[in-house]
C-alpha cells in the first residue's frame, strides 16, 4: 500500500497596509517552502503577489490555498497548477479591501511529482517490474477491496522476499528516491517509513515503486532507465503487513495526491489488461517492452 503526500508548512500573516506601503516595497520572502517548491510573497504597494517556483528539474503539480481576512484575491482562493522544471509562476494577487485597517492571510501548499494534464497512451504495454522469466504472486490487483480503492484503484502488490531485484516497468528518468528507512508497520502514520523510487515518464506520468529495502535504490536521481533495467531491491518498509512491492502508474492530482491509472502489461503468456489477485505472471524479454517512450 502506498502512503505518501507531500504536505508542506503553512504560514499565517498579519499585514498593516500602512507598514506595507512604507517599508515593504518590492520585498519578498518565502511563505511556503521546502526543497522542491518555494512560494514567495512579493509586496508591491498595497498588493501582495504570491509566486510559486519549482526548485527541481522535474515537473511538479502544486495546490495552493489562501484564507484571508481584510484582503481580496484576484481569482480563486484555491489554485492547482503544474510547474515545469525550474519554472516560476505568479499564482495569485492579494489586495487590501477598502475600509480595512489591517489584513491577514494564511497559505496552505502541497505538491507532487508529475503533470496533472499528462496524456497517457493507453496502447503502451508495460513489462512486469521484475526480472525476465521470473513470476511473483499478485497480492492485490486492480480494485482490491483491502487497500486498492479510490486513488489507488489501479495499483498492484507483488509478493516478494526482501532483497528481490526490482526492474523498471517502463523507461523514464529517476526523479525521486527515498531509501533511508528500515521500519515496516500497519498502524496509522507508518507510511512515512516507506522507501520508494519515482520514475518520471516522458508523458508526465510516473511509475512508482514502494516498500523498497533500506539502501535498496540502485539508480541515482537524474539517471535515465530503460524498461527491464534493474533499479532497486524490494523490501518491507512503510505501511505494510508483509514483504512486497507496490507498483502503479500515476497522474498527478490536487493536494499532493496521485491518481493511479490502468495500464496493460506484456507477459510471457500475452497481454494482461487487469492483473488479478492470486495469479502469477512471468515477465517477458525486456526488449519486447521497449516500444515505449
Amino acid at each position: 500500500m502506498k502512503s505518501f503526500v507531500t504536505s508542506m508548512n503553512t504560514v499565517f500573516k498579519s499585514i498593516s497596509p500602512v507598514i506595507a506601503l512604507m517599508f515593504f516595497q518590492s520585498s519578498a520572502w518565502a511563505v511556503c517552502a521546502d526543497d522542491w517548491l518555494d512560494v514567495d510573497e512579493v509586496r508591491e504597494g498595497g498588493n501582495i503577489e504570491l509566486r510559486a517556483t519549482n526548485l527541481k528539474e522535474f515537473p511538479i503539480t502544486y495546490t495552493m490555498r489562501v484564507r484571508t481576512r481584510g484582503l481580496a484575491t484576484d481569482g480563486p482562493k484555491t489554485v492547482t497548477g503544474t510547474l515545469e522544471g525550474e519554472q516560476s509562476q505568479l499564482v495569485m494577487v492579494l489586495r487590501e479591501e477598502e475600509d480595512q485597517r489591517s489584513g491577514r492571510y494564511r497559505v496552505f501548499c502541497e505538491w507532487t511529482i508529475g503533470d496533472k494534464d499528462a496524456h497517457h497512451d493507453d496502447d503502451l504495454l508495460y513489462r512486469f517490474p521484475y526480472a525476465d522469466e521470473k513470476s511473483y504472486r499478485v497480492l492485490q490487483g486492480y480494485g482490491s477491496r483491502f487497500s486498492h480503492t479510490g486513488l489507488e484503484k489501479y495499483a498492484i502488490d507483488f509478493k516478494m522476499d526482501v532483497g528481490t531485484p526490482v526492474h523498471a516497468a517502463r523507461s523514464g528518468v529517476v526523479a525521486r528516491v527515498v531509501e533511508s528507512n528500515e521500519k515496516g508497520c500497519w498502524e496509522d502514520g507508518c507510511g512515512k517509513f516507506a522507501n520508494y523510487m519515482v520514475v518520471l515518464h516522458d508523458d508526465g506520468t510516473t511509475g512508482e515503486y514502494y516498500h523498497l529495502k533500506k539502501d535498496g535504490a540502485l539508480i541515482d536521481v537524474g539517471e535515465r532507465v530503460l524498461a527491464g533495467q534493474k533499479i532497486a531491491l524490494s523490501g518491507n518498509t512503510g505501511h505494510t503487513t508483509m514483504p512486497h512491492l507496490h507498483f502503479a502508474v500515476y497522474r498527478a492530482a490536487s493536494w499532493g495526491n496521485t491518481q493511479s491509472i490502468p495500464v496493460r502489461f506484456l507477459s510471457a503468456e500475452g497481454v494482461v489488461s487487469s492483473p488479478r489477485s492470486g495469479r502469477r505472471y512471468e515477465a517477458t524479454d525486456a526488449d519486447a517492452a521497449r516500444n515505449q517512450s
